[in-house]
């Protein structure tokens, strides 16, 4: 809480000693390592899944960008970190499910917005993608939680099928569900980032990281 005469605090500390202004975000104070720490802590589903542990943001990012990679062919690296990165601003403020965002309204769609800019710039990516990468990332992202939905959370295979779609062509044994602990699912995404940064390097800039990145909302 505030004391008299003195704003409220809008940034959050990372274990990395960056400070992240919620309302300023900026690029310098993002850090891999932290959203990697932050998302693997993150319940998916409030929390309200099968399994000895929770079914993590960071495992969803990695499951969003498998099913990405499956339905793109040669995916550029690029591409594909921008779908390991899509729920990244979730490592500052939480996974909210879709009832309570609509209860909430435009404001958190705000914050998340400017945090996802400065995350995308941070990592040389636009800060908003092409509408047709973003399309196929929303497509990937709704199939991941079609399977999260059936395999993990409860759900009917219809009830799903009602909020997501049907994927086509793809199955939840394609993948790995299985929760994993905090630790190794941090680990994964950072593995992951290391790898397709290393596919960025040896290509160099692609076309997607030339493109620039728009000025985040003031």
């Amino acid at each position: 809480m505030a004391g008299a005469g003195h704003a409220a605090r809008a940034w959050q500390r990372m274990l990395s000693g960056r400070r992240l202004d919620l309302l300023d975000p900026s690029p310098l104070d993002v850090e891999i390592e932290d959203i990697a720490h932050g998302l693997a802590r993150v319940s998916r589903w409030n929390g309200q899944t099968f399994g000895d542990h929770a079914f993590s943001v960071a495992q969803h990012c990695l499951l969003v960008e498998a099913v990405f990679r499956s339905g793109s062919g040669d995916t550029d690296p690029s591409e594909a970190l921008a779908a390991l990165l899509h729920d990244a601003p979730e490592y500052v403020i939480g996974d909210m499910i879709s009832p309570f965002k609509a209860v909430v309204g435009g404001g958190y769609k705000t914050v998340e917005r400017r945090l996802q800019r400065a995350i995308h710039m941070r990592f040389s990516l636009p800060g908003d993608l092409p509408d047709a990468l973003a399309a196929a990332i929303k497509r990937a992202d709704r199939i991941a939680a079609y399977f999260e939905a059936t395999e993990l959370a409860g759900f009917s295979e219809r009830e799903a099928a009602s909020f997501f779609g049907r994927p086509r062509g793809l199955h939840a044994a394609d993948f790995d569900l299985a929760p994993q602990p905090a630790g190794a699912v941090q680990k994964a995404f950072l593995a992951r980032f290391a790898v397709i940064e290393r596919l960025r390097a040896a290509r160099g800039e692609s076309a997607l990281s030339q493109t620039a990145a728009a000025p985040a909302d003031r």
